[in-house]
């Protein structure tokens, strides 16, 4: 039985601590209060892995979580039974969360070269998954981003998290806002890591990204 492994691989606040480039990457960029660490969590079904908090703004780092196929006996989620189809390994890559972070605005600004600087450098790079909270929309940062992106030919998958806080006709309404806030040419992924929705599809788009990568 084909099963997903996941692992914990570093932290780097600079450059020089990545860890060398050899295997695709996928980004993950959103608010620090947007749900990252349990998305991650649920899209390889292993709820501890990335550390969540109810504290916005605790991960300050860039995290690096190296994912794999293993063969192993037991039961599979959605999500595990989507990466069956992976050919290969690849990184998830957590990147540090901004706008709501309990952090002086000075040490968010001294993070954005960091960010910055991988996401338009970084040669393993595969593609974006940005996620903003479905009850919010997308703000000024996120409508700059998604056409920065562009601007640098980058990939990027637009998830709307949180959406099982929101009743079914509300959450259609969202994405199709979200849609046409960004200029996407697709609907965003409406997920939720508590009842499992779009878990699965957005497993489908990352592993599409992958796909596309030379």
């Amino acid at each position: 039985m084909t099963r997903i492994a996941a692992r914990f691989v570093i932290s780097a606040s600079q450059p020089s601590e990545f860890p060398p480039p050899s295997l695709p990457e996928i980004a993950v960029v959103g608010r620090s209060n947007v749900g990252k660490s349990s998305l991650i969590n649920a899209l390889v079904g292993q709820p501890g892995l990335a550390r969540t908090s109810r504290t916005p703004g605790r991960t300050r780092l860039i995290n690096w979580f190296g994912i794999a196929r293993s063969s192993s006996a037991g039961p599979r989620s959605n999500a595990q039974r989507c990466g069956e189809s992976i050919d290969g390994r690849f990184h998830l890559v957590d990147l540090p969360g901004y706008g709501y972070a309990e952090v002086s605005r000075a040490t968010r600004e001294s993070w954005r070269p960091l960010i910055e600087g991988y996401l338009s450098e970084r040669k393993s790079l595969a593609g974006v998954v940005l996620l903003i909270d479905i009850r919010r929309g997308a703000a000024e940062e996120e409508q700059d981003f998604v056409p920065w992106l562009a601007e640098r030919d980058m990939p990027a998958i637009v998830a709307l998290t949180k959406a099982d806080k929101l009743a079914k006709n509300k959450r259609a309404l969202e994405v199709a806002r979200a849609r046409r806030d960004l200029g996407l040419r697709r609907d965003p992924i409406a997920v939720s890591t508590l009842s499992g929705d779009g878990i699965e599809p957005l497993f489908r788009a990352l592993l599409g990204l992958l796909a596309a990568s030379p």
